[in-house]
């Protein structure tokens, strides 16, 4: 994963496009450090009845450095439009001088641990709470899976029930980028997902393009297969002459996205599937 650039406001100007949803999401607090608030804004279904739904929380991508939550609200309202609780948030970025990845790999992990807290007056089932992130926000979402702190401050959980990952930040030993963020106060190795997998993980689906440059698909092929070698439930779709986000072979991936829609409608239509294969989604 590279350093994020001027096509990254293209991108938030993409995926902050009117979503074809009505609802209007409702602002929570979700953690306070220092001055900073940090906020989960919540898509509920049009129609909710008495019993809990799944909930799917939404992890933005931008490198660490750059994003808003804003980024995710059409995934979460297309997740409220199909009957579960769609959850967008934000995240503490990465400024190169001190904040880190790290932080934003906790913020993830209270993301995650505040809906399971308040799943009764969310109408959440605290059983059935996935995590969907993308590229950066894919390695945020397995994260909180991965380097589960239980234990050490909370008696709630905060491990996802599921994985959605699309083109996620998988395998980081050979991505500068993070290493750099990180301001030497960790080594990459320990936040790279694919070195510290074990058995007892959220069953997972990756959507992958097979000729991404940026997260490229031996790294989500490696993860995935030392998922199922640990006992996990993995699946990788690829999609053929895709790059990252889906972008078409002969556009450059590293610049502005530009997701190919028929490409993107079928791995939104595959991570339906999927929830549907977990009972998250009728």
């Amino acid at each position: 994963m590279r350093r994020p650039a001027l096509w990254m406001i293209a991108l938030a100007v993409l995926l902050c496009a009117t979503p074809l949803f009505g609802a209007e999401p409702v602002e929570h607090i979700y953690a306070v450090h220092d001055s900073t608030e940090l906020s989960a804004y919540v898509f509920l279904p049009a129609e909710q009845g008495p019993e809990p739904v799944a909930a799917v929380v939404v992890f933005h991508g931008g490198g660490w450095s750059v994003g808003e939550a804003e980024w995710s609200f059409t995934d979460a309202g297309l997740f409220a439009d199909a009957g579960m609780v769609g959850i967008a948030v934000e995240y503490r970025l990465s400024d190169e001088e001190s904040i880190t990845p790290l932080d934003a790999m906790a913020d993830a992990r209270d993301a995650i641990r505040w809906v399971r807290d308040n799943a009764e007056s969310l109408g959440v089932d605290p059983e059935r709470i996935a995590a969907y992130g993308w590229s950066a926000g894919g390695h945020l979402a397995v994260c909180a899976a991965i380097f589960n702190d239980d234990d050490l401050e909370s008696p709630v959980s905060c491990s996802p029930n599921a994985l959605i990952l699309k083109s996620p930040g998988v395998s980081l030993l050979a991505d500068l980028w993070p290493r750099h963020l990180l301001l030497g106060r960790a080594d990459v190795r320990s936040i790279s997902p694919d070195e510290h997998v074990r058995g007892g993980l959220p069953p997972t689906l990756i959507l992958q393009g097979d000729l991404d440059t940026v997260t490229p698909l031996a790294g989500a092929e490696r993860f995935c297969r030392r998922m199922k070698e640990a006992g996990n439930r993995c699946e990788l779709e690829v999609y053929r002459d895709y790059g990252h986000l889906f972008t078409p072979a002969h556009i450059n991936d590293k610049g502005q996205p530009q997701p190919d829609p028929e490409i993107q409608a079928a791995a939104r239509e595959r991570r339906s599937e999927f929830l549907r294969s977990l009972g998250f989604m009728v």
